[in-house]
């Protein structure tokens, strides 16, 4: 299946849609079926699964941007400390996750991991 991004302003991703390969061998002929299928909205963006080793180096999540330079899709940041990674287009903590098999999550007031308990 080929998988289209829909985009609106400032190219977030407002739906992602998919198609039988058949009738999107190329992503040109993928946006003209969308097209054709949605009254002629022009914005469409072809999405790829998150394993393929395409360059739009994620897979495209509704509220999303597709950033054109980069020509890859970048989901919105989690938190303000988090800074996007320029090679990966995935945003990344100031302090890594911990590797001790334990569930935490982010505590953006001290920049850190912490166990759910510790909030």
């Amino acid at each position: 299946m080929a998988e289209f991004a829909k985009l609106g302003l400032n190219s977030k991703v407002l739906s992602v849609h998919m198609l039988k390969d058949e009738l999107a061998p190329t992503e040109e002929e993928g946006i003209k079926v969308l097209m054709d299928l949605h009254n002629n909205y022009p914005f469409w963006k072809q999405s790829f699964p998150k394993d393929s080793g395409n360059a739009r180096k994620n897979e495209a999540t509704k509220g999303a941007t597709y950033d054109e330079d980069r020509d890859a899709f970048i989901r919105k940041q989690p938190f303000p400390s988090w800074t996007l990674n320029e090679d990966t287009c995935i945003w990344e903590p100031p302090t890594p996750y911990p590797d001790d098999d334990l569930n935490y999550g982010w505590h953006e007031a001290s920049k850190q991991w912490k166990r759910p308990d510790q909030f």
